[in-house]
């Protein structure tokens, strides 16, 4: 651990709904680390003890006065964060909070400017969550060309500035370490990954098969629109393009007419790809005007 690290440099944030059951213990582990500043519990409308649980061990507790979502939890924390760096972690006992050690050494030492502690196959969820993931981390290093090894872990080191660059950027509910992590990239920050433990759930999980699924599909066009759309956009087009070529050389060679088909197909190639090249220009307007907002 370095000199630096020793100091009160993190704030911890943990967004809290029903998990009286966890969040004493790990928030008196928390307060006892010699480099958190303060530990934040936004209890995110909780219907049990959440919140005389999380105080009487000793955190700072912010309530929501109704359910808003994890991301919005998320969000209040790092508003009222005072620490030069802020770490994220779930409140169900999964995170282990010796591993901020870890992810702090790095970020202060290898310079950079967020670190996600990334999971193994068996701090996975389930076998099926274990799959969304590959899938989301392989379609980000495509598009970012930067290794991703875990997109979605709500576990990270990142550092306050410029997390509150991004914040109107970030979703309510469950995707924000997908915008996150996409936002930094896009931005030309620094993002480093550390291998951590991840301990099995306690309680239940307030993520729901169905809506998991609906999720899958809204992260793949995050991960596609926060980054560079004309990445996703222009290969689809070339794809539909070069069908439409290759049935009009079919056609006039066998039936000696360019049909409506090929037309069609052609048609929809060039839109494609010009819907990609407004919205790459929209994306850059974002970061732009998100940019100058915080200066």
């Amino acid at each position: 651990m370095t000199k630096v690290s020793a100091k009160r440099v993190v704030d911890v944030v943990i967004p809290a709904k029903d998990e009286s059951g966890t969040i004493g213990a790990l928030v008196r582990e928390l307060v006892g680390l010699e480099f958190v500043n303060r530990v934040l519990v936004v209890n995110d409308g909780s219907s049990d003890d959440t919140e005389l649980r999380a105080k009487e061990n000793g955190a700072l507790v912010i309530n929501h006065p109704y359910p808003k979502g994890n991301g919005a939890a998320i969000k209040t924390g790092i508003q009222n964060a005072e620490a030069d760096w802020i770490v994220t972690m779930d409140a169900d006992g999964q995170h282990r909070p010796c591993d901020i050690e870890k992810l702090l050494s790095l970020g202060l030492e290898g310079g950079y400017d967020m670190v996600v502690g990334a999971r193994s196959r068996s701090g996975q969820a389930s076998y099926h969550r274990h799959l969304a993931n590959g899938v989301y981390n392989y379609l980000a290093t495509k598009i970012t060309e930067q290794k991703v090894q875990d997109l979605t872990s709500g576990f990270r080191l990142v550092a306050r500035e410029k997390a509150l660059e991004f914040l109107e950027l970030l979703p309510n509910k469950f995707s924000y370490p997908t915008t996150l992590t996409m936002a930094f990239f896009r931005s030309g920050y620094s993002v480093g990954y550390c291998a951590v433990s991840v301990e099995r759930r306690t309680g239940q999980s307030h993520i729901h098969p169905l809506k998991d699924g609906i999720r899958f599909l809204l992260i793949i066009f995050k991960v596609a629109t926060l980054y560079s759309p004309l990445k996703v956009f222009f290969p689809i087009s070339i794809g539909f393009s070069l069908t439409g070529l290759s049935y009009a050389f079919y056609t006039l060679v066998e039936m000696g007419r360019f049909t409506n088909m090929s037309a069609l197909l052609l048609t929809t190639g060039v839109i494609i790809f010009l819907i990609g090249l407004i919205s790459e220009q929209v994306t850059s307007l974002i970061y732009i005007t998100l940019r100058r907002n915080r200066e």
